[in-house]
């Protein structure tokens, strides 16, 4: 299953929205409209920006996907002044997150 098989309504970021926006898709997930940043994982991390107009990121992971909320992760690095987290940090620290089970 893909990510974007879970959405509806899906419209694709276009080339200059990717590079100045840093979103990638938006879609309807559990009955609200987001922009993702579905950015791939580069040696266990994942890279961001304060810049970003996507509300959410997405970590696709080996059976799962888990979904961070991109405010409350900003707030949370820029509170604790973190630079580097980890996922499970996250997920045990950030109030909204998802995790998707892979079929």
């Amino acid at each position: 299953m893909k990510f974007l098989d879970l959405l509806s309504e899906v419209k694709h970021a276009t080339k200059n929205q990717k590079q100045n926006e840093l979103w990638d898709v938006e879609g309807i997930l559990h009955n609200q409209i987001f922009k993702f940043d579905l950015r791939p994982l580069k040696n266990s991390a994942k890279g961001g920006t304060f810049r970003t107009k996507a509300e959410k990121i997405v970590y696709d992971l080996k059976d799962q996907y888990i979904v961070v909320d991109v405010e409350e992760l900003h707030t949370y690095l820029k509170h604790d002044n973190k630079k580097v987290v980890h996922l499970e940090e996250l997920l045990k620290d950030l109030e909204w997150n998802i995790i998707i089970q892979k079929d």
